[in-house]
């Protein structure tokens, strides 16, 4: 099969790889849709030592489950974390730390840049017939943005302020509408900008971020800066919320953070059914946020064109 193999910082297209067999529990997915993400840049530029096939945003149809046929032929998406079922997290219901996880395009798992991947069956979730695949595609990035509300109670008369106005900010923004928080949004580029002006929804600039007023900060700007104007902008016991992922180390002025009682929040992986709720009720709307589709065999220019600034969710189909 053909896929996007990363392997020493370098990618390539390779039309040789061999279509994976799903051992035991797991089922075989033909990819639709896949999505790139920040996070497969940065696994490009050294973020984890990955090799193999990189993505793990993705809508296909089960091609294949042994253990449980009744998969076959459903359209579904995944969670991306793939546990062990026994260890300390597991049992304690904590899946998505699992000390033996593989990751879906992240961790020693191939992912969605090809026209196959594995997952366990218990990580399938089935996509409604009213769902079309452009909207599918972006299950996984909401439900990480749904996991911030499962981690930090934010209430009407909350001041919150969002760095970053990527896509996965465009999403974090849609789930905060209906709590009517007083929202603010760091938006560097124009088409950013407009998408959240069309949804009433307030944009600022670096420059003008208010200091010490938020109650909230959510950090999602994919930047080691936007950790350092998350915390001009936090109230003293407020909270910030750290959405990024990057290569790197930060240098933080810890003594801010202790004097303030600030709390710091570490979020990633969501829930996948309230996200495919929202989509089902029409409540999130994704598909203004996609850029541009390109089919997998032009994946090197799909890929470098995701990295231009300001760029929104490129798709690769298969």
């Amino acid at each position: 099969m053909r896929a996007l193999w990363l392997e020493n910082r370098a990618i390539t297209i390779r039309d040789n790889v061999p279509i994976p067999s799903p051992p035991s529990g797991e089922a075989l997915i033909q990819i639709r849709l896949a999505g790139v993400c920040g996070t497969d840049l940065e696994l490009m530029d050294g973020y984890y030592p990955f090799r193999g096939i990189l993505g793990h945003e993705f809508v296909g149809k089960v091609a294949e489950s042994q253990d449980d046929p009744s998969w076959i032929g459903k359209r579904v998406v995944g969670g991306i974390n793939a546990a062990c079922g026994a260890c300390e997290n597991c049992n304690a219901g904590l899946p998505s730390h699992c000390e033996r996880r593989t990751v879906l395009g992240i961790v020693d798992r191939h992912g969605a840049f090809a026209e196959y991947l594995t997952l366990p069956v218990i990580n399938l979730h089935e996509v409604p017939a009213s769902i079309p695949d452009e909207t599918a595609v972006f299950t996984e990035p909401l439900a990480a943005a749904l996991e911030i509300q499962e981690q930090v109670q934010i209430h009407p008369e909350d001041h919150v302020l969002l760095i970053g106005a990527g896509c996965l900010g465009q999403l974090i923004a849609q789930t905060l509408i209906p709590i009517g928080c007083h929202l603010q949004v760091v938006a560097r580029y124009e088409t950013q900008r407009a998408l959240l002006d069309a949804r009433n929804i307030i944009t600022i600039t670096e420059d003008a971020v208010p200091s010490r007023k938020m109650d909230v900060v959510i950090e999602a700007s994919g930047s080691p800066g936007g950790l350092e104007l998350a915390l001009e902008a936090v109230r003293p016991r407020g909270t910030i919320v750290l959405k990024s992922t990057y290569k790197g180390m930060l240098e933080i002025d810890s003594s801010s953070i202790v004097v303030n009682e600030i709390k710091l929040v570490g979020s990633r992986c969501g829930p996948f059914k309230p996200a495919l709720s929202l989509f089902e009720k029409g409540e999130v709307d994704p598909i203004p946020l996609i850029a541009k589709r390109y089919p997998l065999s032009h994946g090197l220019r799909a890929l470098r064109h995701a990295a231009w600034p300001g760029v929104l969710k490129i798709l690769l189909k298969p």
